[in-house]
């Protein structure tokens, strides 16, 4: 699974890109440009608590990704952790990913 490393990237997905909610996990997706793979982000922002619990969040969904599969072929995907997906098993957000990915198909 590739990263999204750049700023200019990662504004590129999140400003262009189609969002998706869950209670779990928010996205922002958009189609691969050039030659740069499907690629993904993973943010945990300072107001979900600490150090521990933001990186604990980030593990989480790492886990949740690779268990779904995700990112989908053809696209770069950030995914956002929310207040619940502290507490959420990566299996939980799993299902959560499969739900959204779905609706990214559609």
């Amino acid at each position: 699974m590739k990263t999204i490393k750049s700023k200019r990237d990662f504004e590129r997905v999140f400003r262009g890109g189609r969002r998706n909610n869950h209670p779990l996990v928010r996205l922002s997706v958009s189609p691969v440009e050039g030659d740069a793979g499907e690629r993904v982000a993973f943010v945990a922002a300072k107001r979900l608590g600490n150090a521990v619990c933001r990186n604990r969040c980030k593990r989480v969904l790492r886990a949740a990704a690779r268990e779904a599969g995700f990112p989908p072929k053809g696209y770069e995907v950030i995914l956002f952790a929310t207040n619940a997906t502290r507490t959420a098993s990566s299996v939980e957000v799993a299902a959560a990913l499969g739900k959204l990915a779905r609706r990214i198909h559609a």
